[in-house]
């Protein structure tokens, strides 16, 4: 055994050998290498690196030299000089993380892209340092700026403006420019309200982070500065509003569309008495491909005998409206639907929409409501046996939701529903780490998008895998890639929903 001192000396050791590397390849990867996602390098960054390397270094050499020697003497003078120049470098520079990250991984809001609630009459969001709170400067000052939410985020990668590291340093350089108690607004010379709605809220950024900051509430805060001020002018978002208020549904039809599918396949309404009330959602009610879906999974709910009812009146659950930075709509939408639901003695809830799960269990909490509220992904894998294993049936790749996979970690339930129909290949994104359609944060409604468009990059990554089925969970991301196959493929892989590719095989063998 070693004695105490030397196994100590060893495990010191060992952490600056590995610093040392890490250090090494730090510098290759920043100063060589250079990622586009990076961002342009600092010579800070250099000279504080070169100062972890040198106290590494010169620790390992003084181990095996004497201390009363010349070059024992250096040694030890290089490192105290190493270590005296580092030490006030560390404040006032962005190596300030290594001292904040820990507090900011500590402080940060429970769970994942939650939304703060506004405070007050006053509060409007982010729109000038007034409003940036304590946690939000915390995170700035605790970016190592990596660069790793811009490696991951589908707007950057496919040319858009957004860049989720410059958003975050934008409120720190303003912050070191104006203070906190500043009236000047974020948007302007430090923030590009271009960029900022250009955001899917996939999450991306926010998962990939390693300081713990959360993009998600700072990207919705500022685009709350630029709603609830005035200051967004968007023919595309003034329309969906306005479709939103007059008719409860972004795309604008009336509530007798809605009347007409649920009297065409004779949907029973939710008296109290049913298992579930199924949630139709926009995509469900109005939508003729998210239509098909429902019509798939209440043969299946039938043919299981699983009661279910509708309702009679429904409105969006606001989930455009919230991610775009409109509370009063999204809080007038929600209480509609709140106030009927309880009317009606809702308790537990079924949607095809991972955008409906996620504003219905998440973002009505703050609204004070609490509902049940399951994924058909989660409903189905319940009735399906276990994996057929027949090499016979045919390849299938699924592409996950960013609001089921990464949002709500329901990955493996889609995957055991596929692979009673069909073998499933993986995508070269996927699970938590899957690359966006292009959809969500309401840009869907937003007419079309600057530079490549994300929804057909994405569509590439999921034909590359040969697979002859494309599996979705989402209207949303069917209607996004059925678009996209249109124009990227000679022969596109079939697109269906869990529902429509498992309803053929759970309806004939019960």
């Amino acid at each position: 055994m070693f004695p105490r001192g030397n196994l100590y000396s060893t495990l010191l050791a060992g952490i600056a050998v590995a610093v040392a590397v890490a250090i090494l390849g730090l510098a290759i990867r920043r100063f060589l290498v250079q990622p586009k996602w990076l961002g342009a390098v600092s010579r800070e960054s250099g000279l504080i690196g070169l100062l972890i390397f040198l106290l590494m270094i010169t620790y390992l050499a003084g181990l095996g030299i004497t201390e009363d020697s010349v070059l024992g003497k250096t040694t030890w003078w290089a490192h105290t000089v190493a270590l005296l120049v580092f030490g006030p470098l560390l404040p006032r520079s962005k190596h300030l993380h290594l001292v904040l990250s820990p507090l900011t991984v500590l402080l940060r809001h429970p769970g994942f892209g939650k939304i703060p609630p506004l405070v007050g009459d006053d509060d409007f969001g982010l729109d000038s340092g007034k409003d940036l709170t304590r946690l939000i400067a915390l995170q700035a000052y605790s970016c190592v700026e990596c660069g790793r939410c811009t490696e991951h985020c589908p707007p950057f990668n496919t040319g858009k403006l957004l860049n989720p590291k410059e958003v975050v340093l934008g409120v720190r350089t303003y912050l070191n420019d104006n203070g906190p108690a500043s009236t000047e607004p974020l948007i302007g010379r430090h923030l590009s309200a271009e960029a900022l709605f250009q955001c899917t809220t996939c999450g991306a950024c926010e998962a990939e982070c390693p300081v713990g900051i959360q993009h998600l509430p700072i990207l919705v805060g500022l685009r709350r500065g630029q709603v609830n001020t005035g200051k967004w002018g968007n023919e595309y978002g003034a329309r969906l509003f306005l479709n939103l208020e007059r008719f409860g549904n972004p795309m604008g039809f009336g509530q007798s569309e809605r009347q007409k599918y649920i009297d065409r396949i004779s949907l029973p309404y939710y008296d109290g008495t049913q298992e579930y009330c199924l949630w139709l959602g926009c995509m469900g009610a109005y939508d003729l491909r998210g239509q098909r879906i429902v019509e798939d999974l209440v043969s299946i709910l039938r043919h299981f005998a699983i009661s279910f009812g509708v309702l009679r009146k429904e409105r969006c659950t606001g989930d455009a409206a919230r991610r775009l930075g409109n509370d009063y709509l999204f809080a007038e939408l929600a209480q509609a639907n709140i106030e009927h639901l309880v009317e009606v003695g809702v308790s537990k809830l079924l949607s095809i929409c991972p955008h409906c799960v996620q504003t219905i269990s998440e973002d009505w909490q703050e609204l004070g409501a609490r509902f049940e509220i399951v994924h058909h992904s989660q409903l189905l894998a319940k009735l399906v046996s276990h994996s057929s294993g027949s090499q016979s049936l045919p390849t299938a790749v699924f592409h996950d939701p960013c609001y089921l996979g990464r949002y709500r970690n329901v990955d493996e339930e889609p995957r055991r529903v596929i692979r009673q129909e069909a073998r499933l290949v993986e995508a070269p994104a996927s699970r938590r780490s899957s690359n966006c359609c292009g959809a969500g944060g309401g840009l869907v409604f937003l007419g079309e998008e600057p530079g490549r468009r994300m929804n057909v990059e994405r569509a590439r990554e999921l034909v590359s895998t040969g697979a002859s089925l494309l599996v979705t969970a989402c209207p949303f991301c069917q209607t996004m890639f059925q678009d996209a196959l249109l124009t990227g493929s000679a022969s596109p892989p079939a697109i269906v929903d869990i529902a429509q590719l498992i309803r053929p095989t759970l309806v004939s063998k019960r």
